[in-house]
């Protein structure tokens, strides 16, 4: 990594230690702000890429880390979860609630704690990569440590 990161990433690698996660966070060169273009430079399928979707869910934030092969049913969500509507949120809410950028976000490193789902379709990976708390980062774990570093829940993010 480069010798001066972004703060971001350095409160992402420090929360990954306090955590005994043991992959090293990767830095592109250029941003890779879709699940397609991070598994493009990374060289593996979509579907190991751990979105991190910040959703608005009755006025409070929600992190979906869903694999980049699905797109999240909203409406399932909101069942899952007990909310009367979830919706995306706007890049101001996610900036709010994670002091990170739509692009960049990662499953941890938030100023508190988010309510977290984790699609269960990351288990198919024995590898998944996640956002490092900056668009030009990600770093390895799997779906247990997924659920385990973010006390997340899984769950089903499409019928």
């Amino acid at each position: 990594m480069p010798e001066k990161l972004h703060p971001n990433i350095e409160k992402v690698a420090a929360v990954l230690g306090e955590h005994e996660v043991s992959g090293e966070i990767v830095v592109f060169a250029e941003a890779t702000p879709t699940a397609a273009t991070a598994a493009a430079q990374l060289g593996c399928e979509v579907g190991a890429i751990a979105n991190s979707l910040v959703f608005d869910a009755d006025g409070a934030p929600l992190l979906v880390l869903t694999s980049g092969a699905h797109r999240v049913d909203t409406g399932l969500i909101a069942e899952t979860v007990g909310a009367v509507k979830v919706k995306r949120a706007t890049p101001e809410f996610v900036r709010a609630a994670t002091g990170q950028v739509i692009g960049g976000v990662a499953p941890i490193g938030h100023p508190s704690p988010l309510r977290t789902l984790v699609d269960t379709w990351l288990g198919r990976y024995e590898v998944v990569w996640a956002a490092a708390g900056h668009p030009h980062t990600v770093f390895p774990t799997s779906f247990a440590e997924l659920v385990r570093i973010t006390d997340g829940t899984p769950v089903e993010v499409e019928r």
